[in-house]
């Protein structure tokens, strides 16, 4: 079975980042998923000036954190997602 996870990571600068810059931390990321596979899936991420919140799809957090070396991005926190909810939910 395969959970959600979201990822915080610090990366100070990282929203300075430009599309080709954006790209290249794409691809980095992608290089180690295609080693991971299909352990780990990229679901996609949100870019603030100084962090990143990644939403992966795994195995287990194993899996995600052998990402985060092989990638060189770190981990300041991991979190299982155990739902998700948005506005329709209130119905």
């Amino acid at each position: 079975m395969l959970n959600r996870y979201v990822i915080e990571r610090d990366m100070p600068g990282v929203g300075l980042n430009d599309q080709a810059g954006l790209c290249d931390v794409a691809k980095v990321s992608n290089a180690a998923l295609k080693k991971l596979a299909p352990k780990v899936q990229w679901d996609h991420s949100y870019v603030t000036m100084d962090k990143i919140f990644c939403v992966y799809i795994a195995e287990d957090e194993k899996a995600v954190r052998e990402h985060a070396r092989l990638s060189g991005f770190p981990i300041t926190r991991i979190a299982q997602v155990r739902a998700i909810i948005d506005p329709t939910t209130a119905k």
